[in-house]
């Protein structure tokens, strides 16, 4: 390599580098989803997060899903996946899209639990006793109400 070969290599890495962290941050992604927490300060503890506008009717799975949710979900994330402020965050909601979260991710957040990352009412535990088809039946209930409420 010729004398200051290096450093010019070293250079433009820096630049690219810099250049990407710069179109990151002007540049949201495409879901319109962010890393910070959405503001949850003006809803009642305990208060659902959002409104959730309910499909017509349900799916043979999709029915069988909101019975486990009613079962397992709702205490934490509230009716028809509304969230509670405080508690857990809505499942209807931009982050959890299925190109965000896909429904591989609640199965995993069920077995392994999750840490907090997008909201701020900390770490959500594993959930006992849930078979891979419950979680089929009940991530088909979310996503029937995501589409419902123009997610996904």
């Amino acid at each position: 390599m010729k004398p200051g070969g290096l450093t010019l290599t070293v250079g433009a890495v820096v630049l690219v580098g810099a250049g990407a962290v710069a179109w990151n941050l002007t540049n949201p992604p495409a879901g319109g989803h962010s890393m910070v927490p959405p503001d949850t300060s003006g809803i009642a503890q305990g208060a659902p997060i959002v409104q959730v506008a309910l499909p017509e009717t349900l799916g043979e799975l999709e029915t069988i899903g909101k019975h486990a949710y009613e079962g397992v979900c709702a205490a934490c994330h509230g009716v028809n996946a509304a969230g509670q402020n405080g508690v857990a965050p809505p499942l209807v909601h931009i982050t959890y899209e299925p190109g965000h979260h896909g429904d591989e991710s609640f199965w995993r957040a069920t077995q392994m639990g999750v840490r907090a990352h997008h909201w701020q009412f900390g770490n959500m535990p594993a959930i006992e006793g849930l078979t891979r088809a419950d979680v089929k039946a009940i991530t088909a209930y979310i996503r029937a109400l995501q589409r419902v409420n123009g997610i996904g």
